[in-house]
């Protein structure tokens, strides 16, 4: 379905948050005919709605009342956030009654042609943003939208770009209709489950992006010999999967990044930390070789990239000199990103706060590197006490682990463990391995509050 197809259309929507309020403003702004005339929401209605949809009258609705009255509209728009697996908006789909997101309304009314599309359980925000700056770089007109930048639909009323790199989310991917031009995947491991139902349906509806109408080439992490037999099988006969992070294309290494087995940009030229995000940049650089954008010269095309914030963000104000080094990479979600984390750091002493929501991960192999780097460990609620129980589990003797009851107690913690290493070469880092929803709103809140008590703590 196509956002002009809306017009003169009465249209439920289930949430109200950033994707929403931008297609209510885009339905006020390009088709007046078109009215929300119920929102839904998993709780309580709000008292108030926000002021983009009080425009359009709509009434706010939820359970029981929202089945009956999101069944009355000719379509639904779903809030990312809101799963395509509820029984309810399944009910609405038996009904016939369309299911739909902004994303996917934009994407079939621009087509596929000009479109990056990014996802991956972790990398997806930095290859897309390091795709957009460096094609900017190349002179091309650029538009970034999706989980960063713009949302899809604010793009209607924007200038044409040569290149829109979309980065898209499970969430989104699960009913997307029409697929970009070059679809990449930079990684996929257990994450949402909660969302999809199980790793299995995370990993399909993730996939899934590949084989959607309009994709020319699917591009995918070589060196995850899982998702590239899963890329291949979803492809079928519409070709086979391209790869980076290999030897044939562009990867990354601890000489930098190559093609071809040719070096292009040396490692101290990296605008990033960790090979994973060398990983990103050579995916960035795969993705606009592929939809045709001319690759810059390098490193002059890096100059003036800004790392996204949470990412293995070092904190500037905090502490004195010689004192430990605060970062924030509070994105991390899962075990693996973690992983990566700690290995960004080679030759230093490092202080790990670990732990949040509970989501069924595995702290087994976190644990075994904690013990054989040496690290200190900081568990925090709810998962920490799993993180340091398996790597005491793995040798980390007893004084080098602390569980705490929130994220002050952490960061106190963490000072006086960091205190006992290396004058100067310390590492307090927060990556928690874990989501952040038990305790914080997400993880731009969990990382912010981490700073503010680095920062008071120093």
């Amino acid at each position: 379905m196509r956002f002009s197809e809306l017009d003169g259309a009465s249209v439920g929507v289930w949430g109200a948050g950033r994707e929403i309020t931008s297609f209510a403003e885009a339905l006020a702004r390009r088709l007046p005919a078109a009215r929300i005339t119920a929102v839904a929401f998993d709780g309580a209605a709000p008292a108030e709605l926000p002021a983009e949809l009080r425009a359009h009258g709509a009434l706010p609705v939820s359970g029981e009342d929202a089945l009956e009255a999101l069944g009355a509209c000719d379509v639904v728009v779903r809030s990312p956030g809101v799963s395509v697996y509820k029984p309810e908006l399944r009910a609405l789909r038996e009904r016939g009654v369309p299911v739909t997101t902004a994303t996917s309304l934009w994407l079939c009314e621009h087509g596929s042609a000009g479109v990056l599309g990014v996802t991956g359980t972790k990398g997806k925000s930095t290859t897309a943003a390091l795709a957009a700056h460096l094609a900017r770089a190349a002179g091309a007109s650029v538009a970034l939208a999706g989980n960063i930048g713009a949302p899809a639909l604010d793009l209607l009323d924007a200038e044409p770009a040569r290149l829109t790199v979309l980065e898209l989310s499970s969430f989104q991917i699960a009913d997307l209709r029409c697929g970009p031009e070059v679809a990449l995947v930079t990684s996929l491991f257990r994450e949402h489950s909660d969302w999809h139902g199980s790793e299995e349906a995370y990993r399909a509806d993730k996939l899934r992006l590949l084989g959607l109408e309009g994709v020319r080439v699917a591009l995918v992490n070589g060196r995850d010999a899982r998702l590239l037999a899963q890329a291949a099988q979803v492809r079928g006969q519409r070709g086979e999967p391209q790869c980076y992070g290999t030897a044939e294309g562009w990867d990354a290494s601890e000489a930098g990044i190559a093609r071809a087995g040719t070096l292009v940009l040396a490692a101290g030229a990296l605008p990033l930390r960790g090979e994973h995000n060398a990983l990103n940049l050579a995916g960035a650089l795969a993705g606009l070789e592929a939809i045709g954008v001319r690759v810059p010269a390098l490193p002059a095309a890096l100059e003036g990239f800004a790392p996204l914030a949470h990412r293995l963000q070092e904190l500037t104000g905090v502490g004195a000199a010689g004192g430990p080094t605060w970062v924030d990479d509070s994105i991390s979600t899962t075990p693996e990103s973690t992983l990566a984390a700690l290995a960004s750091f080679p030759r230093r002493e490092l202080v790990l706060i670990a732990g949040g929501q509970d989501r069924g991960q595995d702290y087994e192999q976190l644990g075994r590197r904690i013990a054989a780097l040496g690290a200190a460990v900081v568990g925090l609620p709810s998962t920490g006490p799993r993180v340091v129980a398996c790597a005491l589990a793995a040798g980390l003797p007893a004084e080098r682990a602390r569980e705490a009851r929130d994220l002050a107690e952490a960061v106190t913690l963490a000072r006086e463990l960091a205190a006992r290493g290396a004058h100067g070469e310390t590492v307090v880092l927060l990556s928690p391995a874990a989501p952040s929803y038990d305790h914080f709103r997400d993880f731009e809140e969990r990382g912010e509050r981490f700073a503010e008590l680095a920062r008071a703590a120093s």
